[in-house]
């Protein structure tokens, strides 16, 4: 899986910055995309995986080689559950299908709540920071709002903008979609929180590792 550090290239992370900035020129909003690694690191899923692994191949090998014997089936199941957590570490993938699709759903939109605090959209002027959220390992993408523009934007809006990333994604063309949905974000702010004289840059254009 590739990294969020190197998920877009110097030339991408340039033109992601600009169409930040061409955005934010018209409007007296903040809109920041971000890129995480993961959400959350879930290990659950790593010790309920790990332990049903071990659980069977120590079944199946005491029962197998050694009459279901008990002193065959506690070595065998020590020795393997550490590998086989690391196993499910190192395969994002595996990982994966061992987590609730809810609890994807939850922690990625915990993620982009704390992180919208934590980067201080929340102190914009006119409370119009908007937050795009791509969590690499959950396969998400994640639009979360302040409530000055959220009073004016529909729900079904910051879906369409989801829908526009995650599409890019999938088509391996993340940098243009990512682009389209901060000119769309744009337009949005643009239409309710037109620039202002003494507006100023007040946040990150881009956030990765």
């Amino acid at each position: 899986m590739k990294r969020a550090k190197d998920f877009f290239s110097d030339d991408e992370r340039q033109r992601i910055e600009a169409a930040v900035r061409a955005a934010e020129e018209r409007t007296s909003g903040e809109i920041v995309p971000m890129v995480v690694d993961e959400s959350y690191t879930y290990p659950r899923a790593e010790i309920v995986g790990a332990g049903f692994l071990a659980l069977a191949t120590g079944v199946s090998l005491s029962w197998g080689f050694g009459h279901s014997s008990v002193w065959i089936f506690l070595p065998i199941f020590l020795l393997t559950y550490l590998p086989f957590r690391w196993l499910i570490r190192a395969l994002p993938g595996l990982k994966r299908r061992l987590i609730h699709p809810l609890e994807i759903t939850e922690e990625v939109e915990e993620k982009a709540l704390v992180s919208f605090i934590e980067q201080g959209l929340h102190h914009t002027r006119d409370e119009t920071g908007i937050l795009i959220l791509i969590s690499l390992f959950e396969h998400r993408v994640h639009v979360l709002a302040d409530r000055g523009i959220n009073n004016v934007v529909g729900k079904e809006t910051w879906d369409e903008i989801v829908t526009t990333v995650t599409a890019g994604i999938r088509e391996g063309r993340t940098c243009e979609a990512l682009c389209a949905a901060i000119g769309r974000c744009g337009d949005l702010l643009e239409a309710n929180f037109p620039a202002k004289h003494d507006d100023t840059n007040e946040l990150s254009n881009l956030i990765t590792p």
